[in-house]
Parts: C-alpha cells; structure tokens; sequence
C-alpha cells in the first residue's frame, strides 16, 4: 500500500540512532495500548462464581442413618440434608420457600395444602420425582411399626394424589405450623417400596443414599471395622434450585471434639462445626475466623411442684429468679455466644417484640423475697420456714455448659440461704429414668422451638406427662386457650399477640427461670464465599444455602450478567 511504502522509505532513511529510538517510542506506545485496552475491559468485567473446587468439613460421629425418616444423630442429619430435598426448604432468612414443588395453595379452611411439583426434578438416579414418591414417604412416616421421630409431625394427615405431579395433604383441623413438615426430604419409592419395616432399618440405601438433594454420594471409604471414615459427595446437576458452584464435598467423621479440632489444625479439613463455645473462644484467640447464628432454643430451670412442694411457693420460684444472673452464666459458660432470656420464646423468632429485656440479678433482694413470705435463716444460713429448710436439687445433663452453668446456679442461690444438690445424668439415661418418670425437683434442660412457633408440646397441661414435654408440668386454663388458638390461626400478627399474652402469663406465674438462647457456632472454610447461616434451628440447617457457596470464580462483561439469575 503507499502509505506503507512511504513509512518504509522514511524509516530506511533514519539514521541507526534514530531507528533504536522510533523503535523503542513504538514499543512503548504498543505496550501502553494494550494496558490501557485491558484497564477498560477490566472496567467492564465483574467477578462471578464458577463451578469447580473442593470443601473438606469434618464433623463429629458416625452416620448410620442418611434416610429423612430414620436419622437419630446430628451426623446422620447433617449428610440427609445434604442428599435428600423436600417439598419446600427454609432459607437463610427464615422463610419458607419452594424446593421440588414449584407452587403450593391452601384451602380456605386452611386443612387443605395442595403441592404441584417441578416437572424437571430427578433422583440422583435418574428416575423423576412424583406425587407417588411424597405419598409413600408420608406413608412410610407414620407407619407406627417403622417408629419414625417424624411420625407425630404427619399423625393423622391425609394424602391424596391428584396427578403425576399433584399432591395434597388434607388435615382434621387447622395447623397454622404445618408448611414446616413438607420440608421432610421425599424418599424414591422404587428404591424403598420393596423393604418391609423389618427390612428398612438394614438397608444399604441409608449409608449409600439416593435422593434428590444439592449432592449426591459418588464414594464411601471405611476403616477396618467396616465403620465410615469419609464420604465424598459430588454436586448433582439435576438438584431442583441449580447445580451447586462446589463441585465436591468431602465429609470426614472424627469421635469427639478434640479428634476434629486436632485435625482442624493440622490442616486435614478446612471446616467444622459441633464444636464448644470453649473451643471456638480459643480458635479465635488464634485469629481463627468463627461464624455463629442464634438458634431457637431455649435453656432454663424447671421447677417440677410435684415432686418439690418447696416450689408450689411462688415467693420461692420468685426468690431463685431474682437472685440468678443470667449473663454471668452467657459470659462465662458460653463465652458470649449466647443470649440472656426471661421467657420461653427464642428471641430469634419475634425479635420486634420487647419481651427479651433482661433485668439485673440481686442477692438482697432475693432475701428480701423470701423474708416476706416468712422465710428466716437458721443457726447454719439456711433459709427455713416452719421448721423446713429450703433444700432441693437439679437435675442436668452430662454437657460441659449444662454442668457449669448448675455450679453457678448452685453458687448463686446458696447466696440466698438455699441448699442445693446438682445431679449430673448421662443423656440417655436423664431421659430414659428421670425427665420420663418426671422423676426431678428441678430440671435444668433445653427446648427446642424451632422456627414456626409452636409451644403446645411444651406448655399445654395436656403434655404434662410423657411422651409430652411440658417438663414444668404447667397447668393454666388461659394458656391452655392461647395455645390452642395460636396453633390454628394463620395470620401472623393475630398469632404474635397470642404468644406475648401466653408469655405474659408464663412471667406471672413463673413455673420455670429461662436462662438463655445458645448460638451455633461453625468454623467455615476461608476459601468458601457466599456462606450465609441466617436463622437456622439445628445444627445441619448451615446447609440450606449450601448450593449458593462458591469457592472458584471467572470474569465476565457485566453485560452478560446484569440480567443473570440463579
């Protein structure tokens, strides 16, 4: 072309000098054109998760169950969640939201829910998911004989199929909380449909599962006993909210706290969860990154005035409130991971609510308490009233927290002229041999409420004796209608007035000291983004938004992403 021709003549014409020195302009030149083109294509590039990377999370226990209807343990929980999907699922923010079914309605008598599920979700073998594999689960749940703990949750629950991919569940009355039981993870019915009841317990498919869920189990390594040691899950593609941006989950079990920690610091995992308010206190002196989560729980005393006629005294129950302090026991037991309470309703739950606010403790006025309701101290400090000391016990669990938080309790009311015994159970047999037979004076326990609020089972006088947990044995004509009434009426302000005249009555009537809402703590990996623990209520709901984390990314236009969805 001339014009190069004429370039070429011009440069021929330069001097060796003046050639190096056009040169090295047009080298320069070259370069800062190219760095300037990348800083505006820079400028238009977002960062995005990408598909890809691994996460090892080490838990404590064995799982010996990965099936919705059998799990027993945190660690069969924690892998079930992660396999298995439901109807709907909670989400970090605390709602309710759909999973395997794309719409729900309910019936104007609000007895009929009617699910319709998606029309491209599979197992993890292939075969879709219908009306008949929700209605066998249900079914399979509240079989007497399979003895499901998810039995009283569909009791007396109709299921009718309406189609391929149409079901309903049709109730004796209304429930305002049931929406929560349609997150039970569905099992596929002709991998099950052949296994007797005898046969279920036994089955390979609860330690090599196949649901529907965010992963799907691709390996199992076992120790010589025959015990898991690791399980490698894989992200399925086909999972119902999109394939998780982490590609591969590998889950190592470990027998106790100190195994796990141990490993955790030797760089073996990078996540683990499960671990003491002690422990994660010491972690965190060591600069370790520790992500907790209040939980809807709830941790008090118990008085049982059956038993312990010394608390059918309300001055009494009144005297041992006063004098406790609840924060040294947040402060000093769960090194503030937890929160100070004055009643039964988490304050996860109505946090809008002023219910929560908690009053100083005081010794001398808990004397006070006392010596006008006629109690004096005797020869030796005891509190004494008509010749009968104030002497009692507290029953707890063999757990590190529950163990010191009883020593400062005892600690506390010994204070006031009272003689405390604390009675320390291992966890199967407090169950089994005193919370049962009601057989305590006082019991120093935990509820958990969960997150649709419903405290019939804890607090209605028809649950006073086992299997019903109203551990207090509270009887109360006017809770009794408010329980009654809140479980059946969906709107949530009508319900939100009805808990705060319930609790109102409860602070009145004082049948229990609530001491506090614990938080879940959980060592997240560094490398994982997007982690968002919200409000969940047990332990393996970390996972509810698991199929959102991500650990590798790409650059794109933010042209092509700007309208992006998940």
């Amino acid at each position: 072309m001339p014009i190069f021709e004429r370039l070429n003549k011009i440069f021929d014409a330069f001097s060796v000098t003046e050639k190096l020195i056009f040169t090295a302009l047009f080298a320069i030149c070259f370069l800062a054109s190219l760095s300037l083109a990348a800083q505006v294509n820079n400028a238009f590039l977002v960062e995005i998760p990408s598909h890809g990377g691994t996460l090892e999370e080490g838990i404590i226990g064995i799982p010996r169950f990965i099936n919705p209807l059998l799990e027993i343990s945190d660690t069969d929980r924690d892998l079930t969640a992660l396999v298995y999907s439901g109807l709907l699922k909670a989400s970090p923010d605390g709602k309710l939201i759909n999973d395997l079914s794309e719409q729900y309605t309910i019936s104007p008598d609000e007895r009929v829910y009617t699910f319709k599920i998606r029309d491209n979700v599979y197992f993890h073998d292939g075969a879709p998911v219908t009306a008949k594999d929700v209605q066998f689960t249900i079914e399979k749940a509240q079989d007497p004989f399979l003895k499901s703990a998810k039995r009283a949750n569909w009791d007396g629950v109709e299921v009718q199929i309406l189609g391929e991919k149409e079901v309903s569940f049709i109730l004796r009355q209304p429930y305002a909380p049931f929406l929560e039981n349609a997150t039970i993870g569905i099992l596929p019915k002709h991998i099950w449909k052949n296994a007797t009841v005898d046969q279920f317990a036994f089955s390979s498919f609860n330690t090599e599962p196949i649901g529907s869920g965010p992963y799907r189990v691709t390996s199992v390594r076992q120790n010589s006993s025959g015990l898991p040691v690791r399980y490698h899950l894989t992200a399925s593609s086909r999972y119902a909210l999109g394939e998780p941006y982490i590609e591969n989950l590998i889950i190592e079990f470990y027998p106790n706290e100190e195994a796990l920690v141990d490993a955790y610091q030797k760089g073996h995992i990078e996540a683990i969860n499960g671990i003491s308010p002690a422990t994660a206190e010491t972690l965190k002196e060591k600069g370790v990154s520790i992500a907790h989560s209040p939980l809807p729980r709830i941790f008090g005393v118990f008085f049982n005035q059956n038993q312990q006629t010394l608390f059918a005294e309300k001055a009494v129950r009144s005297a041992l409130d006063t004098a406790l302090s609840k924060e040294q026991i947040v402060n000093e037991v769960l090194f503030g991971y937890g929160t100070p309470i004055t009643g039964p309703i988490p304050p996860t739950i109505f946090p809008e609510t002023s219910l929560y606010i908690e009053s100083a403790s005081s010794t001398e006025e808990a004397i006070e308490i006392l010596e006008k309701a006629g109690w004096e101290r005797n020869d030796n400090g005891i509190m004494e009233k008509k010749g009968k000391g104030l002497q009692f016990s507290v029953s707890t669990s063999n757990v590190p927290e529950l163990k010191a938080t009883a020593n400062i309790i005892k600690k506390e009311w010994e204070k006031i002229g009272a003689v405390v015994e604390v009675k320390i159970f291992e966890s199967g047999d407090l169950n089994q041999n005193v919370i049962r037979p009601r057989k305590y004076d006082a019991l120093l326990f935990g509820e958990i409420v969960g997150r649709d609020l419903d405290l019939f089972p804890f607090w209605h006088s028809s649950q006073r004796n086992d299997p019903g947990l109203n551990i207090a044995l509270y009887t109360n004509i006017t809770t009794d209608k408010l329980l009654d009434s809140a479980r059946v009426t969906l709107d949530p302000k009508e319900r939100l007035q009805k808990y705060i005249d319930f609790e109102a009555e409860i602070e009145f009537d004082i049948p229990a000291i609530f001491i506090y809402a614990p938080e879940f703590i959980y060592v997240p990996s560094s490398r994982v983004k997007n982690i968002n623990l919200g409000k969940i209520t047990v332990p393996h709901e970390r996972f509810l938004d698991i199929h959102n984390w991500y650990i590798e990314t790409e650059k794109v236009w933010e042209f092509f992403v700007r309208n992006r969805t998940r």
